[in-house]
């Protein structure tokens, strides 16, 4: 005899197995670098500082334009380019060099400053590999900062052309000269290639070198990322007498020697910076080295980071 089992059956709703979500290794990364932003704001505040105390001395000075383009008036046309692209030079070398200090403490601190507050063990609790967050780090001076130097030293200069040009205006000297000499799209595509290729891609190895410290040291970053290289500069120069160390790093942080040192001292600013030719610095071993190694620091800094104890 059959017995009607008591049992209800189960919806379909509740026979459905709930797959968990899926993120995609971009959208992933997206959310990691966003934190890095919230976290140190640094990074876009003191660019932007920068900015506007130049542009606060810039409009200062305008007072005195109308008397320096008569004075420009006066000189070859070399000599006038490069006394009307000046400040703007000024500006662009300001930030660039803001950027690189920023990404300098910035990864010094992105990986020590989570073991020293132990955050870290709340960031590794969660589905992220070591080696997405450390390259969502590296992203920051390799990718972001250079970007975003871009991005306000192209506002900047543009606030400086259009208040000049309002001064200009105002005591009835041309405009045109000054959007000529400075050549703002060309000043603009420079910038994106020095920036991204020369800042981003030659310097990689000594961020890396510094998210690895940054990883590694239990006290003083700073000092353990400066004193090793320096220490074993000075060993090679007393017991061998040479400089190679030192030539070595000189060759990373100019950028593989891009620049046309012959020709800069008789070249106008802009002019200098087009000395740097994208395919013969693409092309150099130099730089493929130096990626190399960088990839080898930042998995040294992942492996830390995942067997290293808090502080």
């Amino acid at each position: 005899m059959n017995t009607q089992s008591n049992a209800i059956p189960e919806s379909p709703v509740e026979s459905q197995v709930i797959a968990p979500a899926v993120i995609s290794p971009t959208r992933r990364m997206g959310w990691l670098v966003r934190r890095e932003l919230w976290e140190s704001r640094s990074i876009y505040i003191a660019p932007l500082a920068v900015a506007g105390v130049f542009l606060f001395g810039f409009l200062i000075s305008l007072t005195h334009l109308p008397a320096k383009m008569r004075l420009a008036s006066t000189l070859d046309s070399a000599q006038q380019r490069a006394v009307i692209q000046q400040p703007y030079m000024l500006a662009a070398g300001l930030l660039m060099a803001t950027g690189m200090i920023v990404g300098v403490f910035y990864c010094l601190d992105a990986l020590y400053g989570e073991r020293r507050d132990r955050s870290v063990l709340f960031w590794k609790s969660l589905p992220v590999s070591d080696l997405t967050t450390v390259l969502s780090k590296a992203s920051i001076p390799l990718v972001v900062l250079p970007l975003l130097i871009v991005a306000i030293t192209i506002t900047t200069n543009t606030i400086m052309l259009l208040a000049s040009s309002a001064v200009l205006q105002g005591s009835g000297l041309p405009v045109a000269t000054v959007w000529t000499e400075v050549s703002w799209f060309h000043l603009s595509f420079i910038l994106l290639y020095h920036l991204v290729v020369v800042h981003g891609l030659w310097h990689a190895p000594f961020y890396g070198w510094l998210l690895m410290v940054s990883s590694w040291a239990k006290r003083a970053p700073f000092l353990w990322a400066v004193l090793p290289p320096l220490a074993l500069g000075i060993v090679e120069k007393i017991a061998f007498n040479t400089s190679y160390f030192a030539d070595l790093l000189l060759y990373q942080l100019n950028g593989g020697g891009g620049m046309d040192s012959a020709n800069a001292p008789h070249s106008a600013p802009f002019d200098m910076l087009g000395h740097f030719d994208p395919g013969t610095l693409l092309s150099t071993p130099g730089l493929w080295i130096g990626l190399t190694v960088t990839a080898a620091f930042l998995a040294a800094a992942a492996w830390l980071r995942r067997n290293r104890e808090p502080i």
